[in-house]
């Protein structure tokens, strides 16, 4: 076996060794699903600042001083004028998918995400699990996404 193929097989071990770590600490399969993947404090993508990932390109922890309540869960931003901003058209700069990983998403399963490792595509936010997730995501971003929609529709049209 040789060296780059024993690395990209070890990588992937890895990644699957990840994701079903994630499966069986989320455990959503029959549980109603949160529309928004928050913490035990209902504190949404781990209280980073949705609006920052559209002004600054990056992404950047929020405050607690500047919180907004929606869907059920609190989101936190860098300044009173990013709350505002969101506050105004949350559905312009939420994350895809409730903020849930847009990759498993594709493939039907809720997982939760680093916030770090995300991607906007048409003017939409979508977050991965890690950052080797969003190198899968981005090589075929428009089925992903196509599959991801398809699977959120469903699935949340399940929990009602």
């Amino acid at each position: 076996m040789s060296t780059p193929n024993f690395k990209k097989t070890f990588i992937i071990v890895i990644f699957t060794f990840q994701l079903a770590l994630a499966a069986i600490t989320m455990s959503v399969a029959g549980n109603t699903v949160s529309p928004v993947n928050k913490n035990d404090d209902s504190i949404a993508i781990k209280g980073y600042d949705p609006v920052a990932y559209f002004t600054q390109g990056r992404a950047v922890k929020g405050d607690t001083a500047y919180t907004f309540d929606w869907q059920n869960a609190k989101w936190q931003f860098t300044t009173i004028e990013h709350r505002d901003m969101f506050a105004s058209s949350p559905e312009l700069y939420a994350p895809q998918y409730g903020g849930f990983c847009s990759m498993a998403m594709a493939a039907g399963e809720f997982y939760s995400v680093d916030p770090e490792a995300f991607k906007i595509v048409a003017g939409k936010l979508y977050l991965n699990y890690n950052h080797l997730t969003l190198v899968d995501f981005e090589k075929r971003a428009s089925e992903n996404i196509q599959k991801a929609d398809s699977n959120w529709l469903k699935k949340t049209a399940s929990n009602n």
